[in-house]
């Protein structure tokens, strides 16, 4: 049995629902945990100033340093500082006090393709806003532009806010290939390492990584006493140009861990039987959820065995997590037998 649910706004059962136009992917409706937001989109790049007013903007600001008496000589003021700020998993309301300070504070401000609307809105009205986001086959700025650009205006002063999704540091070890789940897989260690090579000052600000918030948002415990004792993060793409993570599989085939997948919309059916031979049960639950935590949210609930055909079914696209493990039957929207759940955390 599988449930699939694409929901918009915070409402209680039964739940009244706005569909792409293109597609549905509707049975068995379930509340939706999303709050009612008034951007029509949570992606966009309406804000942004054009990439060659980066170099306008780039070009006041040095005139403006230099009018001040920072002109390179004695009195030369130091640089600007850049801070790499966590949006989380796309609820604005999920920002951390911090985060929204130094947001509204910015002169600057470099985000990503899943930075939404709503945490755009609290820019303040001075701030210059450029999209360096990436999508399979569009990468606005390369990498190499991006690190030019934060380095370039941070030597002019300004003080730079380079808005990721999810956290911006919590295992910057692969590169996002297909998906910018941002975050977890990101680019941030490297963006901080190359930043502080050249003498500018860094500062993090975490966010809630995209697994911490879906699974909360939906009543998923990542850990739970007697059912999973651990968490594994798992990239669907690795840095070196491959595109199969099937060589973990064989580690990450534990019955009493929990396994999270990032940007694995395409490995996940070889994933799946790879899991599976190894010892993974077939019945194991799990969940797709593509934009979590969004107005747009859509949820894919499958034992394992079928949740490859679901997702395929449902036409979900990146950003999408999937979260694999028993803790999975422990969210209220899991649409098996409530018995299920309540067996799992018997003591044992």
């Amino acid at each position: 049995m599988a449930l699939v649910s694409r929901v918009s706004g915070f409402s209680s059962c039964p739940v009244s629902s706005h569909f792409r136009e293109d597609k549905t992917c509707w049975r068995n409706p379930v509340c939706s945990l999303n709050f009612t937001t008034s951007s029509s989109s949570p992606f966009t790049e309406k804000h942004s100033i054009e990439n060659s007013g980066a170099e306008e903007v780039l070009k006041v600001l040095r005139e403006k340093r230099e009018s001040g008496g920072c002109d390179g000589g004695e009195g030369s003021c130091g640089p600007g500082n850049v801070y790499l700020v966590g949006t989380g998993p796309g609820d604005s309301e999920l920002l951390t006090l911090k985060a929204v300070r130094v947001i509204q504070n910015a002169d600057l401000l470099l985000y990503d393709r899943l930075v939404s609307n709503d945490v755009l809105e609290l820019v303040g009205p001075d701030a210059r806003l450029l999209y360096v986001g990436k999508t399979a086959g569009y990468h606005s700025r390369s990498q190499e532009e991006i690190l030019e650009l934060l380095l370039s205006f941070a030597e002019a002063g300004a003080t730079v806010v380079r808005l990721k999704g999810g956290d911006p540091l919590v295992s910057s070890i692969a590169k996002c290939e297909k998906d910018e789940t941002g975050i977890v897989f990101g680019r941030g260690g490297e963006e901080m390492d190359f930043l502080q090579n050249q003498g500018i000052q860094v500062k993090v600000i975490p966010g809630i990584t995209a697994a911490s918030g879906i699974a909360a948002e939906l009543g998923i415990p990542l850990t739970h006493r007697g059912i999973a004792n651990s968490v594994r993060f798992l990239t669907g793409h690795w840095r070196k140009e491959g595109t199969d993570p099937l060589f973990v599989a064989e580690n990450a085939a534990d019955p009493d861990s929990t396994l999270v997948v990032y940007m694995g919309l395409s490995t996940l059916p070889s994933l799946a039987l790879k899991l599976m031979h190894h010892g993974l049960p077939s019945d194991t639950p799990a969940v797709a959820v593509e934009r979590g935590t969004k107005p747009q949210q859509c949820l894919v609930f499958a034992e394992l065995k079928d949740l490859a055909d679901e997702i395929s079914s449902a036409e979900l696209v990146s950003p999408t997590l999937i979260v694999i493990g028993k803790v999975v039957a422990l969210s209220l929207f899991w649409p098996h037998s409530s018995r299920e759940a309540s067996l799992l955390v018997e003591v044992k």
